[in-house]
């Protein structure tokens, strides 16, 4: 009789556990989320949309850019998934490379940006507990989160476009 009651009370823990964390996330996480969107996109309307739209385009000009500026416009003032959106901007040929790109950056920049994918929060904020667990910082982690997501983004953006243009080319088609 003691097992069985002991095992209900593991089991309704559980949900009080979940109560707490959704608690926190209510009075924590979602009003800074909803705070951090009326900012992008108020931003997005003092600088105009077609002002943001330009630096889009200009940025897909240099490799280096393309991978790295774009995605990260993208994915902060878009958030996912309308971050993709920005591939219009990007020649045919370097589509799929922005893709990965981009795709790649919305789990690094949730330190600093946690409205650009609240899915992604969860991870983050298991990392962000254990570090804050060690008495550490979580601006620092959020910051060198951030610059490796941009390298590593940087990378994945120019070997995905060096297979895709390879594979064009063995297709028998132009890059």
């Amino acid at each position: 009789m003691e097992f069985i009651a002991g095992l209900a009370n593991g089991f309704l823990s559980l949900f009080q556990a979940g109560a707490a964390t959704f608690t926190g996330w209510v009075t924590g996480i979602i009003p800074l989320v909803v705070v951090l969107m009326t900012a992008v996109n108020s931003l997005i309307k003092l600088i105009g949309e077609d002002r943001v739209n330009g630096i889009a385009k200009a940025s897909t000009k240099y490799a280096i850019t393309r991978y790295t500026v774009l995605p990260v416009l993208a994915v902060i003032f878009l958030a996912n998934p309308m971050c993709y959106t920005f591939g219009r901007f990007v020649d045919s040929k370097y589509k799929p490379a922005f893709y990965d790109a981009a795709v790649s950056f919305v789990h690094p920049v949730t330190g600093l940006f946690p409205h650009a994918n609240g899915g992604e929060l969860f991870v983050y904020m298991g990392i962000a507990a254990g570090v804050s667990q060690l008495g550490l910082p979580l601006g620092d982690l959020a910051v060198r989160y951030f610059f490796v997501g941009v390298v590593v983004i940087l990378l994945r953006g120019i070997v995905t476009e060096k297979i895709y243009l390879h594979m064009l080319k063995s297709d028998g088609k132009n890059g």
